[in-house]
């Protein structure tokens, strides 16, 4: 006998897919929804993903969208980005900037070029005026283009480092910075209002991004190294081997080396290009185990002395050393970043400049920061995790997050930036270097004078989000006494006023130390791009010998792993 509400479920999906096809534009898509339909009825596969296309709508928010490719509401496509590109048309219409410009830039993922056409239609219907690349370019150039053309907002088709099955849409308003609350709901709720897809205007006119906004970036890189306290020779002779990770960084990467003076990098070839598919990755983030190892394998054949990596869209950095004997180790966000912080410092320091400003980064990142900014008499800011947060901080001079994420550069662009970022680390290079030492020597030099700060995560992935709020719920009415060997002295709940940041879903549990110890913290937040919980720990070392600091570190953290790991459960 049927199941009733089985059959009733079904004829809803049916009802709604029907809706959908005749709104769709996109003959991939609807082929692709038109199978599902038929099989639906007898293939239990087929019925699971047509329920979860439509199980709910790809939700907008700070970080815009991003998702799975397919046909449904629930999905990236033709549909979801004319509904999304309408309602962001309204939104700037009803905020007084009807006739102005929006830059739309795109990466190298499947369909891309099609949202970002599709995108710039529906501005353009909308009586705003479209400026289109005319050709994939990193995240960062287009950040720079909204300040550089003056823009009223800038769209970026791009997933990031997510799966090759994904893609995504990122909005910025007209101070080049990604959109935060309330401009989020108010462009969701623009978004919702638009129900048929088919009664969007749409124009073909449009216009391409002039040429001299690329010319532009790059010139504001080389102005910032030709400024600082390297010379030309010195920044020649630094090899570097350089992965794209099948994205958009190489050409304009490459195009910055050069006007820099920096020896062009070796590229990994098989990286090199934008390949919606990242054939060589198993996922195309530097941060994943083995992302690095063609780069690795041609930094040894090149006796490279750094290793840097972009993510697919070419916002974050990786950097690797050799550690001797044909070995490479990967640098930890946090020790690229305070590098960088050290460097920023530094330059400023041998190139006769007073720096005066602000250093900031995300709660999640290294405690190490503050410390150095103090250090150096410059205000330091805490942020929510994100770019979006830590480059609004008022008189931001440098900023950076844990995973992957630098702005050296705040003048010219308002967001992460992997390229800009490549040029200090290669520039800090050439300097050691001339002095007969690498970064290395640096980071030993850190730990001596402000304790080795030494970070891990553990995480778990939730296959149904509604048990967040469990387990985030049992943290706050249960929380641990003690973790590993250490006792927990201060708890922080980032959802309360009083925790200094707006309110967001995150608890901190701050720790005493012991003799090897200085202090420790551990944070546990709700991952806001992918189904997962996070904890993020750090120790500081209260030992100054580097290595004992090494391995007094490394087995506090394993036991902080170990017992911060039924945190994350139900």
């Amino acid at each position: 006998m049927a199941n009733p509400m089985a059959s009733e479920h079904l004829a809803e999906l049916m009802s709604k897919a029907q809706v959908w096809l005749s709104q769709d534009p996109d003959n991939h898509t609807r082929t692709q929804l038109e199978s599902l339909v038929t099989q639906a009825p007898n293939d239990p596969a087929a019925l699971a993903e047509l329920t979860d296309a439509f199980i709910a709508p790809l939700e907008f928010g700070t970080a815009g969208l991003r998702g799975k490719l397919g046909a449904g509401p629930n999905r990236m496509n033709r549909v979801v980005v004319i509904q999304t590109a309408a309602g962001l048309a309204q939104y700037l219409i009803d905020t007084g900037h009807s006739g102005e410009s929006v830059v739309i830039g795109y990466d190298g993922r499947h369909n891309s070029d099609v949202f970002a056409r599709d995108s710039a239609a529906v501005l353009a219907g909308a009586g705003l005026i479209p400026l289109l690349f005319e050709h994939v370019v990193p995240t960062p150039v287009l950040a720079f283009a909204i300040r550089e053309l003056n823009t009223c907002a800038g769209i970026m088709v791009t997933a990031s480092h997510n799966p090759p099955q994904d893609n995504g849409y990122k909005v910025y308003l007209g101070d080049g910075r990604q959109i935060v609350t309330p401009a989020d709901e108010q462009i969701a709720q623009c978004i919702r209002a638009i129900t048929d897809v088919t009664a969007v205007p749409r124009s073909d006119v449009c216009h391409e991004v002039p040429s001299f906004v690329m010319d532009r970036y790059v010139s504001s890189l080389s102005s910032a190294i030709h400024s600082g306290p390297t010379r030309s020779e010195e920044r020649s002779d630094v090899v570097s081997v350089y992965t794209a990770m099948h994205g958009v960084g190489w050409a304009t990467l490459r195009e910055a080396f050069v006007a820099c003076d920096f020896k062009e990098p070796i590229a990994v070839i098989a990286q090199r290009d934008p390949d919606p598919d990242f054939p060589t990755v198993a996922f195309p983030n530097p941060e994943e185990k083995g992302a690095l190892d063609l780069a690795i394998a041609q930094a040894n054949d090149s006796h490279a002395e750094v290793l840097i990596a972009n993510d697919p869209d070419a916002d974050r950095l990786a950097v690797a050393l050799p550690i001797g004997n044909g070995g490479w180790k990967t640098l930890h966000g946090d020790q690229v970043g305070c590098l960088l912080a050290w460097w920023v410092l530094e330059r400023a320091n041998r190139s006769g400049v007073i720096l005066d400003g602000v250093f900031g980064s995300s709660v999640v990142s290294s405690m190490l920061l503050e410390r150095i900014a103090q250090d150096a008499n410059l205000k330091y800011s805490q942020t929510l995790t994100g770019f979006k947060w830590i480059s609004r901080v008022p008189g931001l001079v440098y900023g950076y997050e844990e995973a992957l994420g630098y702005c050296v550069n705040p003048e010219f662009v308002g967001d992460k930036d992997g390229i800009s970022a490549a040029t200090f680390i290669l520039e800090m290079m050439a300097a050691l270097k001339s002095e007969g030492r690498t970064p290395w020597d640096v980071l030993d030099d850190l730990a001596r004078k402000y304790g080795l700060h030494s970070s891990a995560q553990v995480s778990v992935k939730v296959s149904d989000m509604s048990l967040v709020p469990q387990i985030m719920g049992r943290l706050r009415s249960s929380p641990p006494q003690t973790l590993g060997r250490f006792a927990v002295s201060q708890i922080v709940d980032l959802q309360t006023p009083d925790s200094g940041l707006p309110p967001t879903d995150g608890v901190i549990l701050h720790l005493a130390g012991d003799s090897d110890i200085l202090r420790a913290r551990v944070i546990v937040r709700p991952s806001g791009t992918e189904p997962k919980i996070k904890c993020y720990l750090e120790v500081v070392s209260a030992l100054q010998d580097v290595a004992d600091a090494e391995v007094s570190n490394e087995a506090a953290l394993l036991e902080l792993s170990k017992d911060s790991q039924p945190l994350l459960l139900i």
